[in-house]
């Protein structure tokens, strides 16, 4: 891929929304962890001084990364709750429904719940106060819309549900760092079976997590 200079706003954005859909595509290949800015430059056929006219450090990058997936996934997560979720149903049913729901959705999704992991200790260091502002502002209006789609099918949570949310994104990046394990972890759960309890499945274990979550949040009856 090769640019000419970017005169123009909208050249510029063109030149910007390449840079990101080339950290995408690479990160369909590595962890987040191993995204280099050398390589990303190669990539997207830039100088790493130009990339880093567009985005001033590589966690910049994955930042608005992590918000362009954040609002794809909640696009998605609408039709899948409106599937997944029964409002015939009672309060349990539809509670357990919707931790299934979330848990399989975010955890089909392993490069979002990789960013997630990677936010508080990595993503959000190395960055300037004004690309901190602008990305709590994109998370905390994808947080208002998954509140509503929460809340739609589960009101029942009441001011409970904003917590339920965070709680669900929180745990799917944690989680997410256990899964799967490397190569030297499985050959110790090969060998040792008594300590394959430890083997983290990342849906199974997100489920059980926000079902408590939520049935920790529902009012006592």
């Amino acid at each position: 891929m090769t640019f000419q200079r970017a005169r123009s706003e909208e050249q510029r954005e063109i030149r910007r929304r390449a840079i990101l859909d080339t950290a995408a595509a690479m990160l369909d290949e590595m962890p987040v962890a191993d995204l280099a800015l050398n390589e990303l430059s190669r990539r997207v056929g830039l100088a790493k001084s130009n990339v880093l006219r567009y985005f001033e450090s590589r966690e910049a990058v994955l930042l608005d990364l992590l918000d362009d997936f954040l609002r794809t996934w909640l696009t998605e997560l609408a039709g899948e709750l409106a599937d997944g979720v029964d409002p015939r149903h009672s309060v349990a049913e539809r509670a357990d429904e919707l931790a299934d729901v979330l848990s399989r959705s975010l955890a089909a999704r392993t490069v979002l719940c990789d960013l997630f992991g990677a936010q508080g200790g990595v993503l959000e260091h190395n960055v300037s106060a004004e690309v901190v502002m602008r990305h709590k502002r994109a998370s905390l209006g994808s947080l208002v819309d998954m509140v509503e789609l929460v809340r739609h099918h589960l009101p029942e949570l009441g001011d409970s549900t904003q917590t339920v949310c965070l709680l669900a994104l929180l745990m799917a990046g944690a989680l997410s760092a256990y899964c799967p394990p490397p190569a030297s972890v499985l050959a110790v759960y090969a060998a040792d079976p008594a300590l394959a309890m430890l083997n983290v499945d990342l849906r199974e274990s997100l489920k059980l997590a926000v079902s408590t979550a939520i049935m920790g949040a529902l009012p006592r009856p």
